[in-house]
C-alpha cells in the first residue's frame, strides 16, 4: 500500500490498515466471496501469487479462525445482539457457539509466490515460479507430506478453491498488459488443473479486453459456471475483473499438466482434418451489381448459440466507492502499513537514498 495523498483519503486503504489486512486487495476477496459463497464447504486452498499475504490473510482468518465478516459478520453480530436481548444466560455461556468464532483444524492452505512472504498463522508459504512444471510436485508435497507420491502428477487429496490475485507490472501499454496478464492467468489455471478436485472452484484476476470472451471460452470447456465479477472496492476505472469458474469438469481422459496445458500440442489426424474439409460449410458468397459481396450463413446462423459471461457487481453497491476520494476526519493520524514489503524491488534504491543523504530534499552530491 503506498503513502501518497490519493491512496490516504482512498477509503479501502484507511480501513484496510484500521481492520489489520496487509492490503486493500483483501476486501476484494470477501466481496466476492459475499457474492458467489465462495467458501462454503471449503477445507482445502491453493492461493497463487499470494504476496504479500491478503488473500492468504483472509483466508486464515475466516476458514482457520472462524471469523466472519461482511454480510455473514453483519448476520452474526444480529444473531448475537438478539441473543443477549431475549436470552442473557445463554449469551454470556462460553460454551455458547455465538460467543466468539471457533477455530478449525481440517483445513489446509498453502501459499504460492516468487516473492517472499511474511509467515500468517496456519498457511504454509511456497517461494516458487507458477510458471515452471517444477513448482507442481512443490505444491503436491505441501498439500500432503506424507501420501505425496513423487510419480504422480496429481495430488492423492485435491482441493476445493485455487485463487490468483496476481499481475503483472503494468506498462501503461494496454494490449500489451491484457496479454501478458492472460498469460499469467493461463499459468495459474494450468497449476489449477493438477489440484482441483471434480466440482471445484476457480478465482483469478483478469484484464478486461477485445479478446476476453475467448478465454471465456477456454474456461467454459473445463467448468460448468464462469461468470466475472467487479468488487466494489475494484476501482471502475481499473479493466480489472475477477473471473469465477465453478464446477470443475475435466473432459474424459484428461491429464493435467504444465508441459501440455489443456491438451494444447493436441492435433487432428489427417482423416479427421479431411472430413472437416469436406464439411459444408453453410455460406454462400453473391456479388450484387453494385460490387458489394453479401455472405449467406446459411440455417445455422439463424440459431443463437452464443454465451456470454454473466459480469456480476460484487459487494454492498452502497458502500465506499473505490474511485472517490474523502476528506480524512479532523485529528487522523497516518497509520503504519500492517505488514511492510518483506523484499520490495525498490529496496536497494531506499538504501542508495540513504546512504546519499536521506530523503528527497536531503540529498547532496558527492
Amino acid at each position: 500500500m503506498g503513502k501518497s495523498s490519493k491512496d490516504k483519503r482512498d477509503a479501502y486503504y484507511r480501513l484496510a490498515k484500521e481492520q489489520g489486512w496487509r492490503a486493500r486487495s483483501a476486501y476484494k476477496l470477501l466481496q466476492l466471496d459475499e457474492e458467489f459463497n465462495l467458501f462454503e464447504g471449503v477445507t482445502r486452498v491453493v492461493d497463487l501469487c499470494a504476496a504479500p499475504g491478503s488473500w492468504s490473510q483472509v483466508l486464515s482468518r475466516v476458514l482457520i479462525k472462524g471469523e466472519k465478516f461482511g454480510r455473514a459478520g453483519l448476520e452474526h453480530k444480529q444473531s448475537r445482539e438478539n441473543a443477549i436481548i431475549y436470552n442473557p444466560e445463554q449469551a454470556n455461556n462460553e460454551s455458547d457457539p455465538l460467543s466468539k468464532p471457533a477455530p478449525r483444524t481440517d483445513v489446509k492452505i498453502v501459499s504460492i509466490d516468487l516473492q517472499p512472504m511474511s509467515p500468517l498463522e496456519g498457511i504454509t508459504t511456497l517461494r516458487a515460479d507458477i510458471t515452471h512444471p517444477s513448482t507442481i510436485p512443490l505444491l503436491l508435497r505441501a498439500l500432503d507430506p506424507e501420501t505425496y507420491d513423487p510419480a504422480s502428477s496429481s495430488g492423492s487429496h485435491p482441493v476445493d478453491l485455487v485463487i490468483s490475485d496476481g499481475a503483472p507490472d503494468v506498462t501503461g501499454l494496454h494490449d500489451l498488459d491484457i496479454y501478458v496478464q492472460s498469460q499469467l492467468l493461463w499459468a495459474a489455471l494450468n497449476l489449477a488443473l493438477c489440484v482441483l478436485k471434480p466440482g471445484g472452484k476457480f478465482v483469478a484476476k483478469i484484464f478486461r479486453g477485445k479478446d476476453v470472451d475467448v478465454l471465456f471460452a477456454q474456461l467454459k470447456t473445463v467448468f460448468r459456471s464462469v461468470k466475472v465479477g467487479k468488487p466494489r472496492s475494484s476501482r471502475a476505472s481499473s479493466v480489472e475483473a475477477f473471473v469465477v469458474c465453478e464446477g470443475f469438469c475435466p473432459p474424459e481422459g484428461f491429464k493435467a499438466s504444465l508441459e501440455n496445458p489443456l491438451g494444447t500440442e493436441k492435433t487432428l489426424s489427417s482423416k479427421a482434418a479431411e472430413e472437416i474439409e469436406k464439411e459444408p460449410r453453410g455460406q454462400a458468397r453473391t456479388l450484387r451489381p453494385d460490387g458489394i459481396t453479401e455472405l449467406d450463413l446459411g440455417s445455422d446462423a439463424q440459431e443463437d448459440n452464443r454465451w456470454v459471461a454473466p459480469f456480476l457487481a460484487c459487494g454492498d453497491l452502497s458502500a465506499y466507492d473505490a474511485d472517490a476520494t474523502y476528506h480524512l476526519p479532523e485529528g487522523w493520524q497516518s497509520l503504519d502499513p500492517v505488514q511492510p514489503p518483506t523484499a520490495p524491488p525498490y529496496k536497494k534504491a531506499l538504501e542508495m537514498r540513504r546512504a546519499a543523504g536521506g530523503a528527497y530534499g536531503k540529498t547532496t552530491k558527492g
